[in-house]
């Protein structure tokens, strides 16, 4: 029931293109069925011919209305086809972009719960696989039971005798089809884990390409690879095996009630009792019958692989999300943060990382939090900003107008400018990067964020502003780097900035330069540094020990 619920969720915004494959399967079944009454008519008349008991007239207009209804089979295939390959698009991009920002907006613990591998590779390859089985498998396999319906409806109409015999191999389908899904589906979740480790392993390997080389474990990593595409191999190979066996065994059933048909027009004949015209028919019919089966299961499987990723879809589904953000709470500059008996441990450990901590970021402040690493520092930082909750305390932005400040949330966000520790440059261009930032900003405007920031080396750049960043700032200095991301922040309207290990890849005359231009600049801003810098602690006005 949850998949049905699921999948009638999804499916919703698509109903009408939906509901109109469905009418052309209906359409369709409904011609393939007049196509061979069609094609025995017409035998049967060239058959009447020869014994001069009928005219041409009535061939030729049997035969128009053959040709009229393969033109119109024509018309239904392409039609189903192109609202299936319109929607399979529009629904694997909403699918895709709702993981999206689920993942942007989760809350979370601290603890990551998924590798960022796994995550790609659900919301490239899961969603896949489910648009195409909505969308393509469930519509032909609704198709395949009416085309079945229609032909064993005419075959019975024809001979009932024959129909029965026909349609009695059904259950010998239906039994290894039962068979079949629930072994089907436990292969494909143990492939679609693997296919999961496999990408986990080649992100995680040329992210650190550089530490493999330096490490000589390139090699090592290689190997590793190999064995988990190894075992992927031998999931798919078990599950190709398992479907290859199961359908020699259907389709032998389904060869033997053919060649029933065959048998029992022949039979028929001689004792003429059946026409040269339902011979053709009981042929047709008989493949009309058993060719939606055998598409059948093919779909089958095809729709239970989609409930193994509906799986890993709705545990993306259910992790936590942040609240909402109707209406940012802007506070007038400058703003400051005050703790109150905060405490935090983060899941599954019994070590407090804050208890009972107090401190009071003043407005216009300019606070270094220095300790040894481990003690909290980056965590402190997390739970200013909102990432990380609290299980005790208070944490609240306030300033001069509103001592009592409002507490913390992804509302209060707007009012701090975070700067993470190392290289966080997205790809494209500086200009891109700095708008980040603020997507509203002038060419000024940047220019003297890049001034502030110590990073007029950018307009030196071939291209200025528009110099391009490869992944990861590829190309530029760590420094330089830090610097761009420093620029970028500071074009966000915050008043409160978050500094952490900013100025670790500069040299002692850039810190100086830049340090001496946020405090003179920035006067009006409450500044917190995490850092393990004298320079920059000379520039503080207090100092937070952890």
């Amino acid at each position: 029931m949850r998949y049905l619920r699921w999948f009638s969720r999804v499916i919703r915004p698509y109903g009408m293109p939906f509901a109109v494959m469905i009418l052309c399967h209906v359409a369709f079944a409904f011609c393939a069925v007049f196509f061979v009454y069609s094609c025995k008519q017409l035998v049967d008349i060239a058959v009447s011919l020869l014994n001069g008991t009928s005219d041409v007239g009535a061939m030729g207009l049997w035969l128009m209305v053959l040709v009229g209804v393969i033109l119109l089979r024509i018309l239904l295939n392409s039609l189903k086809a192109y609202l299936q390959a319109k929607t399979e698009i529009r629904m694997k991009n909403h699918l895709r972009r709702n993981l999206f920002d689920i993942m942007l907006r989760m809350q979370s613990d601290g603890t990551r719960m998924h590798h960022t591998g796994d995550i790609i590779n659900r919301i490239q390859e899961d969603v896949r696989v489910i648009s195409s089985a909505f969308i393509s498998s469930v519509p032909n396999f609704i198709g395949s039971c009416l085309q079945f319906a229609a032909a064993a409806a005419f075959l019975i109409w024809l001979d009932y005798r024959l129909a029965l015999v026909v349609v009695v191999v059904l259950p010998v389908g239906l039994g290894v089809g039962k068979y079949v899904t629930g072994r089907i589906r436990n292969l494909t979740l143990d492939i679609r884990n693997s296919d999961s480790k496999v990408q986990s392993h080649v992100q995680e390997s040329i992210q650190h390409r550089t530490l493999l080389q330096s490490m000589e474990y390139a090699s090592t990593s290689s190997d590793e690879l190999e064995g988990l595409q190894d075992v992927l191999y031998a999931g798919e190979l078990r599950r190709t095996r398992f479907s290859v066996v199961s359908r020699i065994f259907v389709s032998m059933a389904f060869q033997a009630g053919y060649l029933i048909a065959f048998m029992w027009g022949v039979l028929g004949i001689s004792h003429g009792t059946v026409t040269y015209g339902m011979m053709t028919a009981f042929l047709q019919l008989v493949g009309q019958i058993q060719r939606p089966l055998l598409e059948m299961s093919a779909q089958i499987p095809s729709i239970l692989h989609s409930t193994a990723s509906i799986d890993r879809i709705m545990e993306i589904e259910a992790l936590p999300q942040e609240e909402p953000v109707t209406e940012p709470i802007f506070m007038d500059s400058p703003a400051g943060i005050r703790l109150t008996d905060v405490t935090f441990a983060y899941p599954d450990s019994s070590r407090k990382i804050l208890d009972g901590f107090s401190f009071d970021f003043a407005p216009a402040s300019r606070t270094a939090i220095v300790g040894p690493t481990g003690v909290g520092k980056s965590t402190l930082i997390r739970l200013l900003l909102s990432l990380l909750k609290s299980q005790e305390g208070d944490i609240r932005i306030y300033n001069d107008k509103d001592t009592n400040g409002v507490p913390v949330s992804p509302a209060t966000r707007c009012n701090l400018v975070y700067v993470p520790q190392g290289n966080s440059l997205f790809s494209g261009t500086v200009r891109d990067n700095l708008l980040m930032g603020n997507p509203e900003a002038s060419e000024q405007e940047m220019k003297t964020a890049l001034h502030t920031a110590a990073a007029d080396f950018v307009l030196e750049l071939p291209g200025g502003l528009d110099a391009h960043c490869s992944e990861g700032g590829a190309g530029l200095s760590e420094g330089q780097a830090q610097r761009i991301a420093i620029a970028r922040a500071l074009l966000r309207p915050g008043s409160i900035l978050l500094l952490d290990e900013f100025s670790s890849a500069l040299d002692g005359e850039t810190e100086t330069i830049l340090m001496e231009r946020l405090t003179a600049g920035l006067h009006d801003h409450t500044m917190i540094f995490i850092t393990h810098r004298e320079r920059v602690i000379d520039y503080c006005t207090g100092v937070l020990r952890m």
